[in-house]
């Protein structure tokens, strides 16, 4: 696999992380309203995939350790895609919280891990230039987050 196109994998993986923390924030009044729940209650929700990712973030080194690191960032981009799936099909706001939960698992674990396999597929004097390219997008995703989720849902 081409070198360019692993960074071009982990910084699509990092530009949706990013993304997905600051997208639904202007999407709660909409969502609320489809789960017939107050829009306040949905902050639970945003609430639930901050915790998740403070709580995998850690584990992410040690998995990628003992699983290896391609192993993880796989895994870690298939619970997030389904934790986001499942989100869409939420029936009431425990659903949603844990779908969050789960998208949290993925994305916790796509970070770290993303730029772990960055580092170790990367050669020493190409990494600055990946690494830039790597941060561009992580960097546009809150930005470009709200206005999103507000296109949306309008």
């Amino acid at each position: 696999m081409p070198r360019y196109f692993v960074t071009l994998i982990v910084a699509i993986a990092l530009f949706m992380e990013n993304m997905d923390s600051t997208v639904i924030a202007t999407s709660l009044p909409a969502i609320a309203a489809d789960l017939h729940e107050d829009p306040i209650a949905l902050k639970l929700a945003l609430t639930s995939y901050l915790l998740s990712l403070a709580v995998f973030i850690p584990l992410s080194g040690w998995m990628a350790d003992r699983f290896g690191a391609r192993k993880v960032f796989r895994a870690a981009i298939v619970v997030f895609t389904l934790g986001s799936a499942a989100c869409g099909f939420a029936q009431g706001l425990p659903d949603f919280v844990l779908f969050r939960i789960i998208q949290g698992m993925g994305g916790a674990m796509m970070v770290p891990v993303g730029r772990l396999v960055l580092l170790r597929t990367i050669p020493k004097a190409e990494l600055i230039s990946a690494l830039a390219w790597l941060t561009i997008p992580a960097l546009l995703g809150p930005v470009l987050g709200p206005p999103l989720g507000g296109f949306i849902t309008t």
